[in-house]
């Protein structure tokens, strides 16, 4: 079963993990779109187009393999930070509406997900189909995470750091309902996920927004080649643990 399968087991590395990576996407998204001024149509197409070349590449392996799974999940919170802008500031649809709307995509999407599957597990998976589903969520929930950090900080008016606080707050909230209560986990597991985006994204406005605005005025791409290098690392990290559970199950 472990070698068929193609998705990261849910732990401690998983979601730290996965924070760096939405800090990394909301970093780096500002950096195509406003340091390299491209605007937020043409960045869409941009992220749009590296989310299909990776999530292709992470449909053809015959089992998870760390860097590729991770390069789709960098794409989603790329491509989820493109999303909400252009949402917002194309369509000018705002963020409160941007956010009902990514609500509604992805409780279809883990609606369909259900009807098919009877289940929506997240880990192991191995049927192509439902790991489509899963990519479609993952990317639903990124882009909602984006649009809710903008919320917080454009509509409700909080710092950067604040919004930070809210976000990790609720995380820790998630993490005592799941070892606390019989709150489905599943379930949990979407929350977490969609909190830990916004979390990601104030983070990262924290780090690359002017110190007027409540930032550290690190930059889009300094601070988007911190979050690169840290993620690479915890990657090799990951993938010295699974080859090592692997040589366990052989022998």
């Amino acid at each position: 079963m472990e070698k068929l399968n193609k998705v990261a087991q849910i732990s401690f590395l998983f979601w730290l993990m996965k924070i760096i990576a939405t800090t990394l996407g909301e970093t780096f998204g500002d950096y195509i779109s406003m340091t390299l001024n491209f605007g937020y149509a043409l960045s869409l197409l941009i992220t749009a187009l590296a989310f299909g070349v990776a999530l292709i590449i992470q449909l053809s392996t015959k089992k998870y393999i760390p860097l590729a799974y991770w390069l789709v999940i960098i794409a989603t919170t790329t491509l989820g930070t493109e999303i909400s802008d252009f949402i917002d500031r194309s369509l000018h649809l705002g963020y409160t509406s941007g956010s009902i709307l990514l609500v509604f995509s992805l409780t279809v999407t883990l609606v369909l997900w259900f009807r098919n599957f009877k289940n929506l597990a997240v880990y192991p998976i191995i049927d192509r189909k439902k790991e489509i589903f899963y990519w479609i969520a993952i990317l639903f929930s990124n882009s909602l995470g984006t649009a809710f950090g903008d919320y917080l900080s454009d509509v409700v008016g909080l710092s950067y750091l604040q919004g930070a606080l809210v976000t990790s707050g609720v995380i820790i909230i998630v993490v005592v309902l799941h070892y606390a209560t019989r709150i489905n986990a599943i379930f949990l597991f979407w929350l977490a996920f969609i909190f830990t985006r916004p979390f990601g994204a104030t983070f990262g406005d924290f780090l690359t927004k002017p110190i007027a605005k409540g930032g550290l005025d690190l930059g889009t791409l300094n601070a988007s080649i911190v979050s690169m290098l840290l993620l690479a690392s915890l990657v090799l990290i990951s993938h010295f643990q699974l080859n090592r559970k692997m040589k366990e199950i052989e022998s």
